[in-house]
């Protein structure tokens, strides 16, 4: 399994669960711990997430476009 196959499957969405839970972390009012480091949660998502969405899909990495794209203009080249 390749790094861009990874990132895809569980460093994206893993980024994105764990703003999630800094949001929910920041709102909820039982525990003192997590609401005061809710926002360092939510930060550290945004920034894993800004990181792993830079890097291209499987498909689009060694042309620059996907390969529905590629389909797509076969019959605009000259």
């Amino acid at each position: 399994m390749s790094f861009r196959a990874i990132t895809e499957k569980y460093l994206e969405p893993g980024s994105q669960i764990l703003m999630v839970l800094g949001i929910i972390a920041l709102c909820q009012p039982w525990n003192m711990l997590l609401h005061s480091y809710g926002v360092t949660i939510i930060l550290i998502g945004l920034i894993g997430f800004n990181i792993t969405s830079k890097i291209p899909r499987e498909e689009e990495a060694g042309t620059g476009h996907g390969a529905a794209e590629q389909a797509r203009n076969q019959g605009a080249q000259h």
